[in-house]
């Protein structure tokens, strides 16, 4: 129970949270309304579990919002030629590896900063996109929204696929090889090493992963809409890097849980409606998500030193 006290925190949080909502603004609870929440935040949950891999082995991506917006584009233009769903998502994620492991190998191989390298292509993938697109939306066909079924089993499919991203990836962390390499890389590169693990595959794969992952929510947010924006991916990467830190990833590397990545998404996403319902003004909206990432990198910092 200790080794999870974090993620238990967190839920603890969103329970209060959702528990004051039922007293004080009941309608927040409505299933539609609701239903469509969790469904806008699908996309980022995906993209937020390959982000947590990555900072478990101490690394950072803050390029996956122009990864995000350049696989978006490339998914609406191709719908728009009249390629199937299946082939898009396809195409959409292996460009997003693609784009991964360009940050892959940066970083594992030439052994460049992370934090510099993902700048660099965050910077050239926003400029690039648009200078290409000028700010033009792409328009999709109909078929193509909803993956072709009603908004009600479209957004339940949606749902469904971000669960088994997270199921998924949190049973493989813990019963498979690999995701106790993703741990011990981000613990200590180099015991990892001399323990016969190759710390550069691990991380050049965990950005590869994030990459596929970011195409595939990028599918999963272009169906959404009617419309592709190019900059659709804008402040993403601010997003899901929270979700991580506030549901326990360790930005020293080595720790971290999926599960509880999924809770700080939801207490997070949480905020905004919340204070609709509860007529707080909404410039309030960034200063209270401010304050629950300050409180979860600070219990951190003291979870660190009492270790120490």
């Amino acid at each position: 129970m200790k080794r999870y006290a974090r993620e238990i925190s967190v839920l603890g949080v969103l329970l209060l949270l959702l528990c004051f909502l039922a007293w004080r603004a009941p309608d927040f609870f409505q299933a539609q309304p609701l239903r469509s929440l969790l469904t806008r935040e699908a996309p980022a949950l995906v993209v937020a579990c390959g982000m947590a891999l990555v900072i478990m082995t101490r690394q950072i991506d803050i390029s996956v919002g122009s990864q995000f917006s350049v696989c978006s584009v490339v998914a609406g233009l191709l719908a728009a030629e009249g390629f199937s769903i299946s082939v898009v998502t396809m195409l959409a994620v292996a460009l997003g590896s693609v784009l991964g492991a360009l940050n892959g190998f940066l970083v594992a191989a030439l052994g460049l900063p992370s934090i510099v390298v993902t700048l660099g292509t965050l910077v050239a993938l926003r400029q690039g996109l648009n200078l290409v697109r000028q700010g033009e939306f792409v328009n999709l066909p109909d078929q193509f929204q909803w993956l072709g079924q009603s908004q009600g089993w479209g957004q339940n499919a949606l749902l469904a696929v971000a669960v088994l991203v997270v199921v998924t990836l949190s049973w493989t962390l813990r019963h498979v090889a690999v995701g106790r390499y993703v741990y011990a890389v981000g613990s200590d590169g180099e015991a990892a090493r001399l323990s016969g693990i190759r710390p550069k595959r691990v991380t050049f794969g965990v950005f590869v992963l994030l990459g596929a992952l970011t195409g595939l929510a990028a599918v999963m947010n272009v169906v959404q809409s009617p419309q592709v924006q190019p900059l659709s991916g804008l402040g993403l990467e601010l997003k899901v890097i929270a979700a991580a830190v506030v549901g326990g990833v360790a930005i020293s590397g080595g720790r971290g849980n999926l599960w509880g990545v999924f809770f700080g998404l939801l207490l997070l996403a949480c905020v905004s409606p919340a204070m609709i319902h509860l007529r707080i003004e909404a410039y309030w909206e960034k200063a209270i998500q401010g304050g629950i990432i300050l409180l979860a990198v600070a219990a951190e910092g003291l979870r660190g030193r009492n270790q120490a």
